[in-house]
């Protein structure tokens, strides 16, 4: 074979390896825009809250403060968007913006339902006047309720607020197995104590010793109510002994 004639062939052959290389790029071009086509077409699916709407959102949790209107009012941006782009993290947070709520867990539930557990804040103790406190010393801002009005009254630093409720579970503690019931507790710039009983007896701590001092009270409450004058408040930031503020005279008497 003449080397002309093997150019001929090798010609021919690269015209048909061209011929296979286009169809099979044409072949791949298609196969990926249809990929695309389809998905931008279940994207559009997926973001149609007509197409695929959440039909229900289920509540589970004890609820004494959080009404179904705040729920629904929070859940509006929910509702507007499909089941499976609606973002969960939003409506948890959304739901944990509400004044009494703690804490908040959403899931879907195939084919078209959310489900929410919702955990309320636990009031403990009233703070600094117009907030709360929870069972984790935490503070917390929502409006008032009739039926907590008759809890302590703690008060101090914001930052100081986990110490505070510490020490009056410890104060109230001693106090009761001894007859008394501490009402309020309050923590000075100055980090010092103050107390008051249910009584209200007022009672300045200062800022050691709280413990050993209102047991120094407790040894000491005896001896004070066999006067014929009322207690109004008691000094204990001494040493060794204390002073007493009648509410009749105004007085006050040292006792070493």
């Amino acid at each position: 074979m003449s080397w002309s004639e093997k150019g001929r062939q090798l010609k021919q052959r690269l015209k048909r390896i061209d011929w296979y290389l286009s169809l099979g790029l044409l072949f791949l071009l298609s196969v990926l825009a249809t990929f695309a086509w389809g998905g931008i077409k279940l994207h559009e699916l997926l973001n149609d809250a007509d197409a695929l709407p959440i039909e229900a959102v289920a509540i589970k949790g004890e609820r004494k403060f959080t009404t179904d209107e705040e729920i629904q009012t929070a859940l509006q941006s929910l509702m507007q968007s499909s089941f499976f782009n609606a973002d969960i993290v939003d409506v948890q947070h959304a739901l944990e913006d509400l004044p009494w709520v703690y804490k908040v867990s959403v899931r879907r539930e195939w084919p078209a339902k959310f489900k929410v557990t919702l955990q309320e804040q636990q009031a403990v103790a009233h703070w600094n006047e117009e907030a709360w406190l929870n069972i984790h010393g935490e503070v917390f801002d929502a409006l008032a309720q009739a039926e907590l009005i008759d809890l302590p009254k703690l008060s101090g630093p914001d930052d100081m607020a986990e110490a505070v409720l510490t020490s009056f579970i410890q104060l109230d503690e001693l106090l009761t197995i001894n007859g008394f019931k501490l009402a309020s507790l309050r923590l000075s710039p100055r980090h010092a104590w103050q107390a008051e009983l249910a009584n209200g007896i007022k009672i300045e701590l200062g800022r050691e010793d709280k413990m050993t001092r209102i047991q120094r009270f407790i040894n000491a409450y005896p001896t004070l109510v066999n006067s014929d004058k009322t207690v109004a408040k008691v000094d204990l930031r001494y040493d060794t002994g204390f002073a007493v503020g009648w509410d009749e005279t105004n007085k006050r008497t040292e006792n070493k």
